[in-house]
């Protein structure tokens, strides 16, 4: 989690900054496979460099973005857990808990779409 302390500690509502850093965490734990780190000042996970997940913080929300592909793939899920997305994020508000299942299936998802992408984006 030391990659993330900076960005961690530029979150002014304590609150937000918890819930970053929560989730931040169990994907550090989960997926020890995953390298944590910030680009484009977001915090992100990837794999084998490509990438597998990254999030950003907002007034109201925690964005996650899986890729499109990932939205697309799981967007009745999305709805199911009372998230709103785009064609690129989701929208975690910060008074709703997190959805860890949903999280973990993207992940996994995207792990096993991208085993063979040498990119750092899908094409």
């Amino acid at each position: 989690m030391e990659v993330f302390a900076e960005y961690l500690a530029h979150i002014d509502n304590p609150q937000h900054r918890e819930r970053t850093e929560e989730v931040l965490d169990w994907i550090t734990r989960k997926f020890t496979n995953l390298k944590p780190k910030i680009a484009w000042n977001q915090p992100m996970f990837t794999d084998h460099d490509t990438f597998i997940i990254g999030f950003s913080i907002a007034k109201h929300h925690l964005a996650v973005a899986p890729e499109s592909a990932g939205i697309n793939h799981f967007s009745d899920e999305i709805v199911q857990a009372g998230y709103d997305h785009t064609k690129q994020l989701l929208r975690i508000r910060w008074d709703r808990p997190v959805d860890f299942s949903l999280l973990e299936k993207m992940i996994e998802f995207n792990i096993l779409d991208k085993e063979d992408c040498s990119a750092f984006w899908r094409k």
